[in-house]
């Protein structure tokens, strides 16, 4: 039996980061993992795979509509799927086997299998049981599926099947307007597919920005996606390779039914944590099947914590790193901390759409007296240049002490941008430490200081 200082379940990104962390103080660390290679869903299945077919969707998009423009005349190219899919395929195995040098370099034992907790300070792994004095459960999150609904990963696909398709469907239903919906519909909408997004609510992207909202949808519909909202999907048919979705309007109960090659259900995501033997060992989960946590991740079983996706929160890589690196602080004995009201969120498609902090609406509920500042890319002269005039910053910060609460973005490389906010917020920054901070001319980054300006005395450029 080997014995370890710490045992972390699952080798995603609050997995990984949070081995390699214990391992930089000192402890003693194995990592379990079930799959052939490291990484969970984000490098193997999601985040990275999906960025790879968007960024090369997004060359051909230049190509065809924009190349011409800047005299690159020539044939637009054509698309080869079985070579898209060997430099997403190359993508993902260049990113794992980092992590497996990373193991390597700071001395992590890989347990290679699906573990679980058959009792406090141990986890089997196989046939094999190790003992921990810390055990981190960081097995992260599936993809939640809709009643009645039968995947089947070739025509009713979760993202996962989505990233490998067989060949380009000509018609992509996707049901639900959010993050990986939109993501993977934008991906197959340049590549050629008529893609149609079925909603059940009357906005896309849930908790977003009411007026990011209404532009991405727009914007979106422009590049050819078409919406059905405040639909509520009963059932879908999977026959012969083709897919028949049924849906009930909510404003009228009227039904309707569209045929697809391939529907993708992307209606969320849920904890995962079968397996893991929590029942038996006591461990507390709540109503939503994730693990319930202290504020120091601990749960109410000694020496057991738990981090990501199992746990409450929002379900984004970069939140279960932040968790990852803190709990390791806290089992190595110091201070581990997030600040749960900085956590950026991005959507990769393009224009890129990221936010960080309060919305309008949470601060109207909250009865804060607050400001905005907001400029639109057309007013920056390098966004007109590429043509990435499309979209605008927009700063909320506090009407009295102009401290920054909030920030939305929808632009070129927003999902970049954000992060000089989030740094401003870090630092209790007011809107004016950024409007008189230099920016290099010319930049998109130019249109977050204009957007800081116009909490003030007024944009420069508008």
């Amino acid at each position: 039996m080997s014995s370890y200082d710490v045992i972390v379940i699952g080798s995603g990104p609050g997995g990984y980061v949070c081995a390699i962390r214990c391992a930089q103080l000192g402890l003693k660390t194995a990592c379990v993992e079930g799959r052939e290679t490291l990484g969970g869903t984000c490098l193997n299945i999601g985040c990275i795979p999906s960025k790879a077919l968007l960024h090369a969707s997004h060359q051909l998009h230049e190509a065809e509509h924009n190349f011409a423009k800047m005299g690159l005349k020539g044939k637009a190219p054509s698309v080869d799927w079985t070579q898209m899919q060997a430099y997403k395929d190359d993508v993902i195995g260049q990113n794992t086997k980092g992590i497996e040098f990373l193991f390597k370099k700071n001395k992590i034992d890989w347990l290679k299998g699906w573990g679980s907790i058959p009792e406090a300070g141990k986890v089997k792994v196989g046939d094999a049981v190790h003992e921990a004095k810390a055990i981190v459960i960081a097995s992260g999150s599936v993809p939640s599926a809709l009643p009645g609904i039968e995947i089947d990963e070739k025509t009713v696909v979760t993202s996962e099947g989505a990233l490998s398709l067989g060949k380009i469907p000509k018609k992509l239903a996707v049901i639900g307007a959010g993050v990986i919906g939109l993501e993977l519909g934008s991906v197959y909408a340049r590549l050629g597919s008529e893609v149609q997004v079925i909603e059940y609510l009357d906005h896309i992207t849930p908790g977003m920005d009411a007026e990011v909202q209404k532009t991405f949808k727009r914007l979106l519909e422009k590049q050819g996606l078409t919406f059905t909202m405040g639909a509520a999907v009963q059932g879908v048919e999977a026959a012969k390779g083709k897919a028949k979705v049924s849906y009930k309007l909510r404003k009228d109960d009227s039904e309707h039914t569209m045929e697809a090659d391939v529907v993708l259900v992307s209606t969320g995501r849920r904890a995962y944590t079968d397996g893991l033997g929590l029942d038996a060992l006591g461990v507390k989960v709540n109503e939503r099947g994730q693990v319930v946590t202290d504020g120091h991740w601990a749960t109410n079983v000694p020496g057991v914590y738990a981090i990501g996706d199992a746990i409450a929160g929002p379900m984004l890589a970069h939140k279960a790193e932040d968790e990852g690196m803190a709990v390791a602080e806290v089992i190595a004995g110091k201070h581990g901390h997030v600040n749960y009201g900085v956590i950026p969120s991005v959507i990769y498609t393009h224009p890129e759409v990221s936010a960080v902090g309060e919305t309008e609406d949470s601060l109207k509920k909250a009865g804060r007296a607050y400001k905005v500042g907001k400029f639109s890319f057309m007013g920056n002269g390098r966004a007109k240049a590429n043509f990435a005039g499309d979209g605008f910053v927009k700063i909320l910060a506090d009407k009295e002490t102009d401290r920054i609460l909030g920030a939305h973005i929808i632009g070129p490389m927003a999902g970049d941008l954000i992060h000089e906010i989030c740094v401003a917020m870090e630092f209790g920054a007011a809107a004016q430490d950024l409007a008189l901070t230099c920016h290099a001319h010319p930049t998109y980054s130019e249109a977050v200081r204009e957007a800081a300006l116009a909490c003030g005395d007024g944009p420069i450029h508008s």
